[in-house]
């Protein structure tokens, strides 16, 4: 026979105090379980759903002289969602590449395929450096 033993004492454990300038439980989040962490004023989490699946479609946009994806050599520098027309800012590697006119029409191609409309892809001035993609030679 095994003895069981019951504890009849009334519970006498208090949850903690909250840190000073927590907010209150909610009646939506049970006792114990963490908070949400509140996003920022502004942040708008299925847009930048959308400019995170951009990017990941990028990725099989490749330079072919150096042999790297887009995305991994940070030439992509701005993508700006619009209803109706989306822009991708971009640069390249050299002034005068002589794969840009392929890889422009790669990133307007797999940039399509996720936002479902027409996209503008806008060529920067701005130089190349390859420090920003992380490479050092």
């Amino acid at each position: 026979m095994t003895d069981t033993v019951t504890n009849t004492a009334p519970d006498t454990a208090r949850p903690e105090p909250a840190p000073q300038g927590a907010p209150p439980p909610s009646a939506e989040t049970p006792a114990g379980a963490p908070a949400a962490t509140p996003l920022p004023a502004g942040f708008d989490a299925e847009r930048r759903a959308t400019e995170l699946a951009i990017l990941d479609a990028l990725r099989s946009v490749v330079d072919p002289e150096i042999g790297m994806n887009v995305v991994e050599l940070a030439l992509i520098k701005q993508i700006v969602l619009g209803p109706q027309q989306t822009e991708i800012k971009m640069i390249l590697t050299t002034p005068f590449c002589p794969y840009a006119g392929a890889m422009i029409q790669q990133v307007k191609e797999a940039t399509e395929e996720v936002v479902g409309h027409e996209v503008k892809v806008t060529l920067l001035a701005e130089r190349w450096d390859p420090r920003d993609a992380g490479l050092m030679w």
